[in-house]
């Protein structure tokens, strides 16, 4: 069974759980014990840490979870409606191999029940394992990254946390549809890879842009799958990682919104934390990361890809040769803009009829501006 892959939550840290009171999270939370395991068929989202670093050398060599987890269950839930469970720890195999069947494996039944695995590593390179976790999914997989660099390698290279994004790229079964990257820093990148973003019709977005407008992230997270935190993505004064020192970065009030925003989104199945360093600097932050998850995920809406479009008001834009139709929900204000599918490409993508857009898009097209992100998505389409 899948699940066996997973060690249950240290009798000791269970007794610290206990001393919590009846209004922190840790007594709300169903937790994997050495006698039991929770029935997933009342869980929403499942806690799950990785044991494994070996895709990156400048982390320690052993991954403890043990501070994130007090940190975590420590904190006060809003007036959620949302049953979680921690199922414990998936420990490193033999083999970094090993490690990601394992990942793989779990994650996959996991998103099968339509249960929202929330992934504590490890290395960025287990962003890998939870993209194959969606193959018997049959479907084509969105991943936005917070990071300050691509993280492409060379063909040749093996995996890590610093060249993951060109195996998901070049490795079949190729599911991937889009990758969106947000808060890179252009010195930490090579003209090369910001020039094959733009080849492979990705989309990407300067700290600086998003820090300015943190509301610019929200439609690229409304059509994600997989969402992946990079820590490094945040300043090392907010984070607490000296290791690399990281001078900018997104502060703590900014990473927390955008992991808010990832939760709030009705179509973000899959979210994962990285490259942290045991700290417990670090640990009170990325508490607070994942309680900014889930407090985003207590308040869907629902709406598109589950909605009906009766529920939206249609706005038409004619331009010189087409027209473009955009939606904006009667709910939530959000707008959405029609992506019409071609019938003889992939059938997987069919599924994708609507893309995420701002009310400041809508207003540029009436300009005769055509999004970019509709542009990019259209190419992808064809080709």
């Amino acid at each position: 069974m899948e699940f066996d892959f997973l060690k249950p939550i240290d009798k000791e840290f269970l007794e610290l759980i206990k001393g919590f009171s009846s209004q922190q999270l840790g007594s709300k939370v169903v937790f994997h014990t050495s006698e039991d395991f929770p029935d997933l068929n009342k869980i929403k989202i499942a806690v799950i840490g990785v044991l494994e670093n070996r895709g990156e050398v400048n982390l320690s060599s052993s991954v403890d979870l043990a501070h994130i987890r007090k940190e975590l269950y420590g904190l006060f839930p809003g007036n959620w409606n949302v049953s979680i469970a921690d199922l414990g720890d998936i420990a490193a195999g033999n083999t970094i191999e090993d490690t990601y069947f394992a990942v793989k494996k779990v994650v996959s039944t996991l998103l099968k029940k339509k249960i929202i695995p929330l992934v504590i590593g490890g290395t960025q390179d287990l962003t890998y394992p939870l993209y194959r976790a969606y193959d018997d999914l049959e479907q084509m997989v969105n991943l936005v990254s917070i990071d300050r660099k691509f993280d492409f390698g060379k063909e040749s290279d093996s995996i890590s946390s610093g060249s993951y994004l060109t195996k998901i790229v070049i490795d079949e079964p190729n599911n991937l549809f889009n990758y969106s990257n947000i808060g890179f820093q252009t010195y930490y990148n090579s003209q090369e890879e910001i020039d094959l973003i733009e080849k492979l019709f990705f989309d990407a977005y300067r700290l600086g842009d998003i820090s300015n407008n943190i509301s610019l992230a929200e439609p690229v997270f409304r059509d994600a799958d997989l969402v992946s935190i990079d820590l490094t993505s945040v300043k090392s004064s907010d984070s607490g990682i000296i290791n690399p020192f990281m001078p900018n970065g997104f502060n703590g009030k900014e990473i927390c919104s955008l992991a808010r925003y990832a939760g709030i989104c009705d179509k973000v199945s899959l979210f994962g934390v990285f490259n942290h360093n045991n700290t417990k600097q670090e640990s009170v932050l990325i508490a607070q990361i994942i309680w900014y998850f889930i407090e985003g995920f207590h308040y869907r809406s629902n709406e598109y890809p589950f909605g009906s479009k009766e529920n939206y008001l249609k706005y038409i834009v004619p331009l010189d040769v087409d027209e473009l139709i955009f939606y904006k929900s009667n709910k939530t204000d959000r707008w959405w803009i029609e992506l019409p599918v071609i019938s003889n490409t992939n059938n997987k993508l069919k599924k994708i009829t609507l893309l995420p857009c701002s009310h400041e898009e809508y207003l540029a097209a009436c300009n005769h501006e055509i999004p970019e992100r509709w542009w990019k998505a259209q190419r992808k389409n064809i080709f």
